[in-house]
């Protein structure tokens, strides 16, 4: 079946084919009858316009690409819903890749947007190095999503995730418990300022010699590895602060499996406060990180760089906040401090 051409819409509104071109581009030099006569015909014709033309033409795609680190983690779709909050009504859209927290390949997604000639890039929670980030500043406006680098053209949206880290330990602490274990991030996003704020907690809490910090990542496999760890060792901890929501879903698992009460025989607290930490048969303690309005002011940043040609980044951090539910309680009583 033949597509419509411009010619093709010229012809259905009667006017000439470089009106509906200025129609097309949004120009205003257009009157509001002729405008609506071209948008009926297009419509009538089921015409859509090149969008490499458009590109070519007007020197922008009205594209943002968005790069997120894992799929399988329900973090990023409340970030990717923020995202598309703040591009609705602007003209632009987002399209969506993702990495699979490869380097190699969360490079190469990065590339093939910038291929597409994107006019602007978020890159939620990478995991690969920070001169890719540098150098895809140098060619259109970047903005990291949880995770932030000293560079002067990319913007970053963050949480306080050493804040977080330290309101969970106070939170156990409070509870009672001593003997509090930390499954970290690995390399991932935030990892270490979670990992920090532990360590920072539990020293002035006096519990330097319990510090007990096991390497993990932000998945459920890296979660449960943790977990299985821990429990190898002579003394047990009385509670575990796991990097991410998704990682504590494997840890819960772990502990099932052995036939230990959560939070009767070990509390267990997750961070990012996702739809799974809600559920309400896992109840999950966890640290909340406002995930909508992250993506809301990644997608604002970028529309603030393009329409201002701002040279210079900005840094916007966001307080986490506790969320406490099923999954914590006091230590047994034989394990109180």
């Amino acid at each position: 079946m033949k597509h419509p051409t411009i010619l093709d819409v010229a012809n259905e509104a009667g006017v000439s084919k470089s009106l509906v071109s200025l129609v097309m581009r949004g120009s205003d030099r257009v009157s509001p009858s002729s405008r609506k006569a071209v948008l009926e015909a297009a419509e009538k014709l089921g015409y859509r316009p090149n969008a490499a033309a458009r590109t070519m033409v007007r020197q922008r795609s009205y594209v943002i690409g968005v790069m997120v680190s894992n799929l399988h983690n329900p973090f990023f779709a409340d970030v990717i819903d923020g995202i598309d909050t703040a591009v609705t009504d602007t003209g632009y859209r987002a399209i969506l890749t993702t990495g699979n927290r490869l380097p190699e390949r969360e490079r190469l997604a990065v590339a093939t947007l910038l291929e597409m000639r994107v006019d602007g890039l978020i890159l939620a929670s990478p995991v690969f190095g920070r001169e890719v980030a540098i150098e895809a500043s140098q060619t259109v406006p970047t903005v990291l999503v949880g995770k932030a680098i000293r560079a002067p053209a990319v913007d970053s949206v963050t949480n306080d995730d050493r804040r977080g880290g330290e309101m969970v330990v106070n939170h156990l602490v409070e509870l009672g418990h001593r003997r509090i274990a930390h499954i970290d991030g690995g390399s991932g996003a935030g990892a270490r300022p979670r990992r920090t704020g532990y360590t920072h907690a539990m020293r002035r809490h006096g519990l330097e010699s319990e510090i007990r910090s096991v390497r993990g990542n932000f998945t459920e496999e890296g979660g449960a590895a943790g977990m299985r760890s821990l429990l190898t060792e002579s003394t047990r901890p009385t509670a575990v602060f796991v990097a991410n929501d998704l990682a504590a879903i494997g840890v819960l698992e772990v502990l099932d499996a052995e036939g230990l009460d959560v939070p009767g025989d070990l509390s267990v607290v997750g961070y990012d406060n996702t739809a799974l930490a809600a559920n309400r048969r896992l109840g999950l303690t966890t640290v909340d990180q406002p995930r909508h309005d992250m993506g809301r002011m990644a997608a604002g940043l970028i529309l603030e760089k393009i329409g201002q040609d701002r040279t210079t980044a900005r840094h916007v951090v966001l307080p986490p906040k506790l969320v406490a539910r099923e999954s914590t309680g006091p230590p047994s009583d034989g394990e109180r401090s």
